[in-house]
């Protein structure tokens, strides 16, 4: 049995992850956290009164065996620290985190051999999507990217488009010369990433899709993945809690477990 704290477990992701822990014979949903909720009652939430409700950290004595964060950009890197302190694996799909961020949490976590993830999307196409840009970049030495999410998303961009980016340049290693500000003084050319355009849309009826346009001497390529309902993020989110228990180390990305 996996037991399992899910942090920012009231939002639209949370409530999946929720359902999906509850709903999985080999999970236990131990606690839940949000800072921002004033009552520690489970049953006010809709959860069994065995599910402690947290809304401070210091609150959590009993650590679970994994901490699954669902929580928001400005609050997921102490988030992670605590868990990895307290020798919970961090299951991490909140966005936001920077890169110095993140290679901070995964030295603390493999100083530790603690397993971890840190996703920048859940969703196996989106995974996918991410593979074959990288391929794709070893062929094609221009690509912009643009990216699509509801008008809630806090961050821009997104993480699965800063990820996208890297494993692009990683591919590359291409630093395109980038154009005065004085010829895009509204910042219309998105973004940048060593040189990797970033366009960030935020619009009412939109769950998640990005796509990746590359560009050679008389041809395209467009690689573009759809989410259409956040219910698709539960496979992998249920792959990498289970996957973490077994590891010692914390990866960045979701195909490092596929």
């Amino acid at each position: 049995m996996i037991s399992v704290i899910i942090a920012g477990f009231n939002g639209a992701m949370g409530q999946k992850a929720v359902q999906l822990v509850t709903a999985t014979p080999e999970f236990q949903l131990a606690g839940v956290f949000n800072p921002h909720v004033t009552s520690r009652r489970a049953t006010d939430y809709g959860l069994d009164d065995a599910v402690t409700v947290y809304n401070d950290l210091e609150q959590i004595t009993t650590p679970a065996d994994v901490w699954l964060d669902f929580s928001t950009p400005s609050g997921v890197a102490t988030n992670a620290q605590f868990a990895i302190t307290r020798r919970m694996r961090p299951v991490i799909g909140t966005s936001g985190l920077t890169e110095d961020q993140q290679r901070q949490l995964q030295a603390t976590a493999n100083a530790r051999q603690l397993g971890g993830i840190i996703a920048p999307n859940f969703g196996l196409t989106a995974v996918l999507m991410m593979k074959f840009a990288q391929q794709a970049a070893a062929y094609l030495k221009r690509a912009e990217i643009v990216e699509y999410h509801h008008e809630d998303k806090v961050d821009a961009p997104s993480g699965t488009a800063l990820n996208t980016a890297r494993l692009i340049y990683e591919a590359q290693r291409v630093d395109e010369p980038q154009p005065s500000a004085e010829l895009d003084p509204l910042g219309a050319r998105g973004g940048d990433y060593h040189g990797i355009k970033i366009h960030a849309v935020r619009l009412p009826g939109v769950v998640a899709d990005e796509e990746v346009i590359f560009g050679g001497p008389g041809e395209t390529l467009t690689i573009k993945q759809s989410t259409t309902d956040r219910q698709s993020f539960m496979t992998g989110v249920r792959l990498a809690i289970a996957a973490v228990v077994q590891r010692q180390d914390l990866v960045i990305g979701l195909e490092n477990i596929l």
